[in-house]
């Protein structure tokens, strides 16, 4: 049974490029480690601030947005999900000094999505106020639109890390290996879909979209979903998690 442990344990460091054996370095000694853990942490999110409210109250129906889940019982899960992602994001160093600023100030931007938190939810929470909403703040219109700015700042540089530097190479294409070009075509499907989202909440917030049709709907949060799980899978890809080079 020890030996049949040690030889998961094993395989888990060795696919997250963990450093099991030196006691005197950090578990988490590579960048596709990082990778992978906010791949892992962003594909999540929206799954367990759902489920989590769901259990805990048996709500149902999709808030607004993802942060909406804020004021909700499922704020610790946002709050502790979205920080490591944050801290993950500024620790992150690649080959190049830009991928380093910009992840840097996304994770800067995420944080700050944490301490200006969007409007409040009892307006337009029905059922969930009466007794599942946990907080509440009085709407200020300059922390609801610095909150837009700070998630606009956020997913943006995460869309053109996934469209410029994931699919960066130090090789030319002809001389690229065959999972290195599947990689970067994942990459250009993930950054599309995320321009697609955020554009589509562009539309609904400028009223583009029907009104009606964009909050009974509720795209903001479902394309919020969609950004983040590309942004996720396009970190494992990244990370090697799949498609590795032999």
């Amino acid at each position: 049974m020890s030996a049949n442990k040690n030889k998961l344990a094993y395989r888990v460091g060795e696919m997250l490029h963990v450093n099991l054996e030196d006691e005197n370095t950090p578990w988490i000694d590579s960048s596709k480690t990082l990778m992978k853990l906010i791949g892992i942490l962003g594909m999540l999110l929206p799954v367990l601030i759902y489920l989590f409210l769901y259990t805990s109250t048996g709500h149902t129906r999709v808030l607004h947005s993802i942060s909406h889940y804020f004021y909700t019982r499922s704020n610790p899960i946002f709050i502790i999900v979205l920080s490591l992602m944050a801290i993950f994001l500024m620790i992150y160093k690649y080959k190049k000094p830009i991928d380093f600023y910009l992840s840097f100030f996304a994770g800067v931007a995420a944080l700050l999505l944490l301490l200006f938190p969007t409007d409040s939810i009892v307006d337009t929470c029905s059922d969930l106020c009466e007794g599942h909403t946990i907080a509440f703040i009085n709407d200020d219109g300059f922390r609801v639109a610095f909150h837009y700015a700070c998630a606009a700042i956020f997913l943006g540089i995460l869309n053109y890390m996934c469209f410029f530097l994931f699919t960066r190479s130090d090789k030319p294409k002809v001389m690229r290996t065959l999972q290195k070009n599947k990689r970067n075509v994942i990459f250009y499907i993930c950054g599309t879909l995320m321009t697609l989202s955020l554009l589509i909440i562009i539309l609904g917030l400028f009223e583009v979209i029907p009104r009606e049709i964009y909050y009974q709907n509720n795209l903001t949060f479902w394309m919020e979903t969609l950004a983040v799980e590309a942004f996720g899978f396009s970190w494992l890809v990244k990370g090697e998690f799949i498609l590795k080079d032999k």
